[in-house]
């Protein structure tokens, strides 16, 4: 069975009648109201959401149960998750960070580097987290170029490391479609 998909992260209570501030891990912020109930990572706590509503940068919301300050000030911090399965398909060329962590990662040459760990985006495009079995972590642009194969079905990514790519500088190149 596929892991769940973290799509959201409470923060703190907004208000004194159990609204929390939410920070959403969807493409459209708003989606996370329609996935049904939310949970935590190890499924021992499941949020019905009540009410959903856009703020400046992020949601503020209400969920079934939680009514005053005090218990929205103990949500801080859970992340909440949903099944793979609830989610939307994805497009060609666009993936959840979810199905891209455990690939396991190799050069254009099948040899190994190591397993993605994470895809940062930090501002100026997707970074893919590569940890090779010793040593530091690689964080490489997560780009058409440089990751030019992504197979799902393999259970790996193909990386071109960047000096291998032919007349082509990895920062002049074209960022990957959407990862969610």
């Amino acid at each position: 069975m596929p892991a769940p998909v973290c799509v959201a992260r409470i923060g703190a209570a907004h208000g004194v009648r159990g609204a929390v501030k939410l920070w959403t891990f969807t493409e459209d912020p708003l989606a996370v109201k329609h996935y049904g109930p939310l949970f935590t990572r190890d499924g021992a706590r499941q949020f019905e959401l009540a009410h959903v509503r856009e703020a400046r940068d992020h949601l503020v919301a209400t969920f079934k149960g939680v009514s005053t300050r005090d218990e929205a000030e103990r949500l801080n911090g859970l992340e909440l998750y949903v099944p793979r399965e609830r989610l939307p398909e994805t497009d060609d060329d666009e993936y959840y960070h979810a199905d891209l962590i455990g690939l396991a990662a190799v050069t254009t040459a099948d040899q190994p580097l190591g397993k993605v760990i994470a895809i940062h985006n930090f501002g100026a495009g997707d970074i893919i987290e590569i940890a090779p079995p010793q040593g530091a972590t690689m964080m490489l642009p997560f780009t058409n170029a440089v990751v030019p194969t992504v197979d799902l079905a393999g259970g790996r990514v193909i990386v071109e490391m960047p000096g291998e790519i032919e007349g082509e500088e990895a920062s002049s190149d074209h960022p990957r479609a959407d990862t969610r």
